[in-house]
Formats: structure tokens, sequence, C-alpha cells
């Protein structure tokens, strides 16, 4: 499996829906926990690195 690669302002689709209807999530904060803001309703959520890895299906857009 290859290493995904993301940082801090990628916007990264995720395998499970937020309630909003949206799964693309931006991230604001890398570390041991991760931040990531829903694109749909701006909703802030931290969550371990390992559980946000298996959760994420892949990175939409790349910050510039």
């Amino acid at each position: 499996m290859e290493k995904i690669t993301f940082s801090v302002g990628d916007i990264v689709r995720m395998k499970k829906a937020h309630p909003c209807g949206s799964n693309e999530w931006e991230i604001t904060r890398t570390g041991m926990d991760i931040g990531i803001k829903c694109c749909g309703c701006g909703h802030f959520v931290m969550m371990p690195r390992v559980k946000f890895t298996r959760m994420l299906r892949g990175v939409v857009s790349q910050a510039k």
C-alpha cells in the first residue's frame, strides 16, 4: 500500500460522509492528532493520526 502524503490546507475525501452530506474535509492541523474542518457545514473535528489514515480515501486537492 502506498503512503498518502497530506499537509495543512489540503482537501481530503473520507470513507464516511458527515451528517450534513459532505465527505470532503480541509486539513487545518497536523501532528499526533489531525484537525479537519467539514467543507459542507464547517464543523471542526480532531482525531488521532492512526484513525485518520484508516478513514482517508484520498486527497482531492493540495494546498498551494
